[in-house]
């Protein structure tokens, strides 16, 4: 059972996702909350899985919200709710710690399977968007002065080669096609990836391959 917990000022908001999870066998709604604040109060003392959480709310927004619950470990994991596919609360989400983003009308089968998808440590947000999220913000991206993070040397080159193809928004079977690779073998190196660079899921890859400079923005594709 995927455990959700509902995070949006709007209580007419939340009643319709929860009539919608409801509805499904494998997921349970076990928590709500109207402000970030209670939202973390709550992923404390309540066992969470997955967090959908809105961005624009009183007493604390849901990036700070976002960043609170994500310090704390594995799970549970943030879905963003957000008006815009390219909204700068998103982007800031993103960093904060968010496992993707959702728009707030989205149908009832893709909300039901993002959940899911995140649940199963798999990307929400096609790479590609998060791509293009990023370019677009990319002013606010640290400039790294030409020093690679020490983290990045502890990869060996197939790992940093499938890292940035994922920055790129390649999908496992398309890199494992370009680098003549199995799909199963292309999983083993981003796994290494991730947990030598201490990242949550691809999308925090992505993330991080742009923070780090290992991705230029606007750089050829």
């Amino acid at each position: 059972m995927i455990r959700v917990m509902l995070v949006d000022d709007q209580e007419l908001l939340r009643t319709g996702f929860r009539m919608v999870l409801g509805a499904q066998p494998d997921i349970e709604v076990v928590a709500e909350a109207a402000d970030g604040r209670a939202a973390v109060e709550a992923a404390g003392s309540v066992d969470v899985d997955v967090v959908l959480m809105d961005v624009r709310m009183p007493v604390m927004d849901g990036v700070e919200a976002t960043r609170s619950i994500c310090a704390r470990g594995e799970r549970p994991k943030v879905l963003i709710l957000t008006t815009f596919d390219l909204d700068d609360y998103a982007f800031a989400a993103l960093k904060a710690g968010a496992s993707g983003f959702l728009l707030k009308d989205v149908p009832p089968a893709d909300l039901v399977s993002a959940i899911r998808s995140v649940h199963n440590g798999d990307a929400v947000v096609a790479p590609s968007t998060t791509r293009r999220l990023l370019e677009r913000f990319s002013v606010h991206l640290p400039a790294q002065g030409g020093m690679e993070p020490p983290a990045l040397s502890g990869l060996t080159a197939r790992e940093r080669e499938v890292l940035v193809l994922v920055a790129r928004g390649l999908s496992n079977m398309e890199i494992a096609t370009r680098l003549d690779l199995a799909e199963a073998t292309v999983k083993t190196h981003l796994g290494r990836v991730l947990a030598k660079l201490g990242l949550r899921d691809r999308t925090q890859a992505v993330v991080y391959a742009y923070e780090s400079g290992l991705i230029v923005p606007h750089s050829p594709g």
